[in-house]
């Protein structure tokens, strides 16, 4: 497998672990991160979190389209600070070629962005191919199987799940047979968080879906 020059992370749900994800490929990947909606600004946001974690440069990371200062979803945030979720203010951004851009949603596939928009028309808006993160606990086949059902209503590539948590092999074969999709990783709790050892969790998690 070869991954996608721009990819979407997308969660069944937000505390999912979509920032821990998108951390190890940002790394392992030697990418560009972007999070286009970043909703909270009192504690470390996602951008600079992933920047302090990765130690990649500056240059790797794009400016949010939208900072919104509380921790809700987007809608709600977007209407605390008078301001209106716009479709139109997207943009991808450039990156070199054979580069690869790392794109992290807010919350989960079906998030308000304003009064009649959701974080599937912000997928379809991008054009880039999703990955779905999900947890590994009980409950998560029912969730998972509930997005992807909706993605692909949407008609929105999905190139993968990766399961985060603990591991539950049997909710991960679940996930794979009901949900006709391909679990390209289970991440269990990770205990250190640096540049090093992103890549090799990298390695350790997708190394394995590369050389196929």
């Amino acid at each position: 497998m070869i991954f996608p020059d721009r990819i979407f992370i997308t969660g069944t749900d937000t505390g999912v672990g979509k920032t821990v994800v998108s951390a190890i490929l940002t790394a392992g990947l030697d990418g560009f991160y972007w999070k286009p909606i970043q909703s909270g600004l009192e504690d470390t946001t996602d951008t600079e979190w992933i920047r302090e974690n990765t130690g990649l440069p500056d240059s790797r990371f794009f400016s949010e389209t939208y900072r919104l200062s509380l921790p809700l979803s987007p809608h709600a945030s977007a209407i605390h600070d008078g301001v209106r979720i716009d479709l139109e203010s997207f943009h991808v951004p450039e990156i070199p070629a054979s580069q690869h851009l790392i794109i992290e949603g807010a919350g989960g596939v079906m998030a308000p962005l304003n009064e009649r928009l959701l974080m599937t028309d912000l997928m379809k808006r991008l054009g880039a191919p999703v990955l779905l993160v999900a947890r590994s606990s009980l409950g998560t086949i029912n969730h998972t199987l509930l997005s992807l059902e909706q993605l692909r209503r949407e008609g929105i590539e999905v190139t993968g799940v990766v399961v985060n948590g603990p591991r539950n092999q049997e909710n991960s074969r679940a996930i794979e047979h009901y949900g006709r999709i391909r679990v390209l990783a289970e991440i269990e709790p990770i205990m250190d968080i640096d540049p090093q050892n992103l890549r090799i969790l990298f390695l350790q998690y997708f190394g394995p879906v590369l050389s196929q």
